[in-house]
């Protein structure tokens, strides 16, 4: 698939406008600096999963919810984990800049999880533990929602984007930023999860409280090699002031030389936002009205940015509204991967799960197999792939952030092909009669569960295809103002696509159990279609796909001056 290859201008150089964290000049950075950021990373990870993979058994064995209470609290949290992102974007871009916005969230993080283990550990069953317990549980998930954007984000700053060389470092960074999340995730997964089961709750969160506080003294004892960026003003108020000023010279009228437009000299810049220059593009005309100068205003005094803008804080709109139909399409994709934590489980709870004579495998432990092949397609695209498709592209990068992005999305079709797949053959075996001879509670069907296991790895596939591609994309097409808050929105597809999953299932129930059936997906799917359901998501995926190529073949990229 060709659809993107041209490599971005080069920006100023980084480590012209960067310092230490003490705002002297500073040539630091590079990855020296960004391993403390890989390290602090996985031991967030650690902690993160750690909770969200025993969260419900949590709430349902010490503080006695129901399944639906424990349901809803878990979502209700998960939100708050994947809103917060805005919040610590917010405060990045406009205010305290990465590094300290990373270091007041990570605050809230520590604060959070001690109240949780002082919950678990000293406090007795009843309302006043529960009180403490999910006072806890939302300063964590506020916490690290909050540092998500920037911690990415910060790690990327720490390499110059001016230089060839560290701009592919850069993007290498992203693949191994990733790797430390996975690794944290299944350490999460299996040994602490483990902990948990066996040793209880004191300890099992006192656990990831530890590596919460090991986090922050990585990230501080990398703080003398970062490069910091300065905050360059409020990414939002730079947006509304481009949209007043054009929609107050609504009948103004652009000029046929686009150079009349206003922008300020290289030697002046109103903010630090506008030292990047970008160059002017010949699409959403009617925004460039907010650049027309009038007969009234004089550009070269301190004009009023609400009814005078620069040539680039109108083209930083415009990048941003340019994104938005690739943003979208992420929304579908995690739709797809939200599927590995609902009905890939319930599809393993009906096949046979002992392996080898009477050792059973339980079905969430196949979502450790995605984590496995993250942590396995990492270094094969870093170290195999890339140097591969360098040389057949010619592109230094070996495929754009688009293509990769886009390769990601049709192996989300591939998921659900295979696991609708797997699905008809499990149906096929249980209707046979297959499971005839098992006990009472046992599944129908003789199939193995192990058939899931293919489903699980092309899921870790495409995480780092569209995942990584999907990160990359936003930071280096974002303007420098806004990359946290950037990242932010990428994170918000999680949540969207969680929500998009919820809907299409409520609609596929509502819809197939008219007339009294069991539907698609009833509670023994012996009886039902899931295979269709599956069919369903894939022919949503490869609509998906089609419209991010449409999409990505009419993206223009972002022209620094």
């Amino acid at each position: 698939m060709d659809i993107e290859i041209q490599e971005p201008l080069p920006e100023d150089s980084i480590r012209e406008r960067t310092t230490d964290i003490q705002g002297t000049k500073h040539h630091g950075g590079g990855w020296r600096a960004s391993s403390y950021i890989l390290l602090t990373q996985c031991f967030e990870e650690l902690a993160y999963y750690a909770i969200q993979f025993n969260l419900v058994t949590f709430l349902r064995t010490e503080l006695y919810e129901s399944n639906v209470t424990a349901a809803r609290n878990y979502t209700n949290w998960q939100g708050t984990c994947y809103i917060a992102p805005l919040a610590g974007a917010i405060i990045a871009d406009s205010y305290l800049g990465r590094y300290l916005t990373t270091m007041a969230f990570f605050t809230v993080y520590l604060l959070g999880m001690s109240t949780m283990s002082i919950s678990a550990s000293f406090l007795k069953g009843g309302s006043s533990k529960s009180d403490v317990f999910f006072l806890g549980l939302y300063m964590m998930g506020i916490g690290a929602g909050g540092i998500k954007p920037c911690v990415s984000s910060f790690g990327a700053d720490q390499f110059d984007g001016s230089s060839p060389a560290e701009r592919l470092k850069k993007d290498s960074f992203f693949n191994w930023f990733f790797f430390a999340t996975y690794i944290g995730s299944f350490l999460a997964g299996t040994a602490v999860v483990w902990v948990q089961d066996h040793y209880g709750w004191g300890i099992g969160l006192w656990l990831p409280t530890v590596f919460i506080a090991l986090a922050i003294a990585s990230f501080l004892l990398g703080s003398g090699k970062y490069r910091v960026q300065k905050p360059q003003g409020s990414p939002i108020i730079r947006v509304l002031q481009v949209i007043v000023a054009a929609i107050r010279k609504w009948n103004a009228v652009l000029p046929s030389d686009d150079s009349l437009l206003h922008e300020l000299p290289d030697d002046k810049t109103a903010t630090a936002a506008d030292v990047n220059k970008l160059q002017h593009t010949p699409v959403l005309r009617f925004l460039d009205k907010a650049a027309v100068i009038s007969s009234t205003e004089d550009p070269s005094s301190n004009s009023d940015p609400w009814r005078l803008c620069t040539v680039t804080q109108v083209e930083e709109l415009k990048v941003i509204i340019g994104m938005i139909p690739i943003w979208a399409t992420g929304i579908v994709f995690f739709s797809v991967l939200a599927q590995f934590s609902s009905t890939f489980l319930e599809q393993g709870r009906s096949m046979n799960k002992h392996v080898v004579g009477a050792f059973s495998v339980p079905p969430a432990s196949l979502a450790s197999f995605d984590a496995v092949s993250v942590l396995i397609w990492v270094p094969v695209y870093d170290r195999v792939l890339v140097p591969v498709a360098r040389r057949l592209t010619g592109n230094a990068r070996g495929i754009s952030e688009l293509q990769r992005f886009g390769a990601g999305l049709l192996l989300s079709v591939v998921v659900m092909t295979v696991a609708a797949l797997v699905e008809t053959r499990r149906l096929a075996s249980a209707r046979r009669g297959g499971g005839a001879a098992a006990g009472a509670g046992e599944p129908s069907s003789p199939m193995s569960i192990l058939w899931q296991v293919p489903q699980y790895f092309l899921v870790g596939a495409s995480v780092v295809f569209a995942c990584v591609g999907q990160t990359e994309f936003f930071y280096n097409e974002a303007p420098a103002a806004m990359r946290s808050l950037s990242s932010a929105f990428a994170l918000l597809t999680v949540a969207l696509g969680s929500y998009l999953s919820s809907l299409v299932v409520t609609a596929v129930e509502w819809i197939t159990t008219r007339g009294g059936g069991p539907g698609w997906i009833p509670d023994d799917l012996d009886d039902g279609h899931l295979d269709r359901f599956f069919w369903l998501l894939a022919a949503m995926s490869a609509l998906n796909l089609a419209v991010f190529v449409l999409c990505a073949v009419r993206y223009k990229r972002k022209n620094v001056s």
